[in-house]
């Protein structure tokens, strides 16, 4: 398990060590033995099987709160998972999904495999946009429900970029296209002082629908007859053609950020969102079980909202821990980051 739980409930406890390090069970239990202190490394796991059980509510309300989001990130990462009697571990899968500003939360999702019915599952019930990368396992949640496919340029991006090797100059040519695109969402953020998403007034993004219709969606006709042009006469097989054939075949998606002042260029956030896995992964190595990866995407949805809503992980954690147990379902809203957050602030400081 990743040291961001570790940490996070050591220092709750008055044990101090530095955030995000990532630390698994088993060096906590060196680090402890040093200063004389003997906490069986199976004892650990007790307790964080336990948290990830009590916090289980919690972390289901926030889920249905992001999907009352007007827009959700989505993207997923493998974890490896231990095999008793296999030679190798077998792969898993952690999905995040990020609610709008309306509903701030990130929750972490664990499925044994990548089959589609996992986000299907998840997803059930969720009308709005769905912004993602190109994997087929969504097509299903684009076709079944009331849901609006929104690509991912940095994914469109990042196959002509690759592509500079083996064909420098279309390369460039399009890079320097998509570069027109992302050089006025920057002027947008700046004019804004933020992210639209975060924009208070329907006022305010009517204005950046109108911004990206004068100046993103010449570009976007650029794009598309370039794609049409240069893809006629690429090599087949060749890395440009892959970038290129991804494009067309995402076109429809790639153009629908353009219709709404929430939506974003990219779907960077939700990548963001997945490097607390894939960084603290190269220390704690795999998950034990299934029911070990489940708790860890429980209580990384806890610190990552946490830390969305500029609350300290740590006191968050620790009023959680202590007062869960004893709290109404119906008064669970109460733990919501965003609102524990405004209700800590109203406490008067002791003098």
């Amino acid at each position: 398990m990743s040291g961001d739980v570790h940490v996070r409930f050591w220092e709750s406890a008055g044990v101090q060590f530095p955030r995000a390090t990532h630390l698994p069970l088993y060096r906590l239990e060196s680090i402890f033995a040093r200063q004389r202190v003997h906490v069986a490394r199976s004892t650990m796991c007790a307790w964080m099987r336990f948290c990830g059980e009590l916090v289980r509510p919690l972390v289901e309300l926030m889920a249905d709160r992001v999907k009352q989001s007007r827009v959700i990130h989505t993207d997923d990462t493998p974890v490896p998972i231990q095999s008793p009697g296999a030679k190798q571990c077998r792969k898993g899968r952690i999905w995040c999904y990020l609610g709008d500003a309306a509903n701030p939360y990130t929750v972490y999702d664990y499925t044994p495999s990548r089959k589609r019915d996992g986000p299907q599952s998840w997803l059930a019930g969720f009308s709005g946009y769905l912004q993602a990368d190109a994997y087929g396992g969504y097509d299903g949640v684009f076709h079944a429900q009331n849901v609006r496919e929104v690509a991912c340029w940095a994914h469109a991006r990042r196959k002509f970029y690759d592509a500079q090797d083996s064909d420098g100059r279309r390369a460039a040519e399009m890079l320097a296209l998509i570069g027109k695109l992302y050089a006025l969402e920057r002027q947008l953020k700046e004019a804004c002082a933020g992210s639209w998403s975060e924009l208070p007034s329907d006022e305010q993004r009517a204005r950046i629908v109108a911004a990206r219709g004068e100046t993103a969606v010449p570009v976007l006709d650029q794009i598309k007859s370039w794609l049409d042009t240069e893809g006629d006469v690429v090599l087949p097989r060749s890395p440009m053609a892959a970038a290129i054939t991804y494009a067309q075949n995402q076109w429809a998606a790639l153009g629908v950020y353009v219709t709404q002042g929430f939506l974003a260029i990219d779907n960077n956030a939700s990548e963001r969102a997945l490097k607390r896995v894939a960084i603290g992964r190269k220390n704690w190595l795999f998950a034990g079980h299934d029911a070990a990866a489940a708790n860890h995407a429980r209580l990384w949805s806890l610190i990552a909202s946490a830390e969305r809503a500029g609350v300290d992980p740590q006191r968050y954690l620790t009023s959680v821990l202590a007062n869960i147990g004893q709290t109404p379902t119906s008064d669970l809203d109460h733990f919501l980051p965003d609102v524990w957050q405004r209700a800590d602030a109203a406490e008067p400081v002791p003098s």
